[in-house]
């Protein structure tokens, strides 16, 4: 089992000539546990969702994608909503409703579901409080009790009132991560380079640079690289959420889901698993929204 624990939102994506949005079920854990249970892992999403309609759409995808949702707490509180602005290269920008809504009154749960290998957290879930401290909670005491942990901050400055502070609660997540992934445009934001970050905690660092490729980083001193899969890009939403779930569903099906095995995959091993998640994020970025792949489209 892997648990994605983090916000659900309403993303409202522009859509066409003369249509001002759409709505689209998202936030980037959301989407992360969308594109595990596409890929056939055994996942669970761990957040508070609104008992409001767009809660109720939101779980209706989970259940209908097959990922647990017996850890999501329920409240009366609306959905965030967050507006996107594509971009000519597809690439998106976000801002956001947040005052008041459920998933930022997250609270830690007494335990994670029975058979859990693996826990993933990141976004907004990790700046707005106080449900930024009940996931943080999470997260020290899943990675104390042995649980393989992964971390994507993708960052959203226009929620980070004070950037000085967050990189330094960044760095304090540090010893309890397994795995880091972030963009090069989260890492420059972020400071620091993949090694300072090694030497925290970390088992591997893998950064991505969209049509560019993907490069892991590990504390052995290893770096492996994977060139980007040429695709038209209708836009990039989602397409880091589906690297998060293919690193995680390939880490599991190697078995991989400790710092042992991780240190154990070696050249090929590495490759292998950044060639599959630059696939499955080129078929994420080939569609509109965030569209995950399913299992099938990447058998080659």
């Amino acid at each position: 089992m892997i648990v994605v624990a983090g916000e659900a939102l309403i993303d409202l994506v522009p859509q066409g000539t003369g249509a001002l949005a759409a709505l689209q079920l998202g936030g980037g854990p959301y989407n992360t546990a969308v594109a595990l249970g596409r890929l056939g892992s055994p996942a669970a999403f761990c957040s508070r969702v609104s008992s409001d309609a767009f809660g109720e759409a939101l779980l209706d995808r989970l259940r209908a994608t097959g990922v647990g949702v017996s850890s999501v707490q329920r409240g009366a509180e609306p959905t965030t909503l967050a507006v996107a602005t594509v971009g000519s290269d597809g690439s998106a920008a976000y801002s956001f409703y947040v005052d008041g809504t459920a998933d930022r009154l997250f609270e830690a749960p007494s335990a994670l579901p029975s058979g859990t290998r693996a826990v993933s957290f990141g976004t907004c879930s990790l700046v707005l409080e106080p449900g930024a401290s009940a996931y943080e909670e999470l997260m020290r005491r899943a990675n104390a009790q042995g649980v393989f942990t992964a971390l994507d901050p993708n960052i959203r400055a226009g929620l980070i009132p004070d950037a000085d502070a967050y990189r330094a609660r960044f760095k304090s997540w540090l010893p309890s991560v397994s795995l880091l992934k972030l963009s090069a445009e989260d890492a420059e934001w972020l400071g620091g380079t993949p090694r300072e970050w090694l030497t925290a905690g970390p088992e591997a660092v893998v950064i991505t640079r969209g049509g560019d490729g993907l490069t892991a980083f590990t504390a052995d001193g290893g770096e492996y690289a994977v060139p980007g899969e040429r695709v038209e890009v209708v836009d990039t939403i989602g397409a880091g959420d589906t690297v998060n779930a293919a690193l995680l569903h390939g880490l599991a099906v190697r078995d991989a889901l400790s710092a042992r095995a991780l240190a154990e995959l070696g050249p090929g091993g590495w490759t292998e698993l950044l060639g599959f998640a630059a696939r499955a994020a080129a078929i994420t970025c080939s569609r509109a929204g965030a569209e995950p792949p399913y299992a099938h489209e990447l058998v080659s």
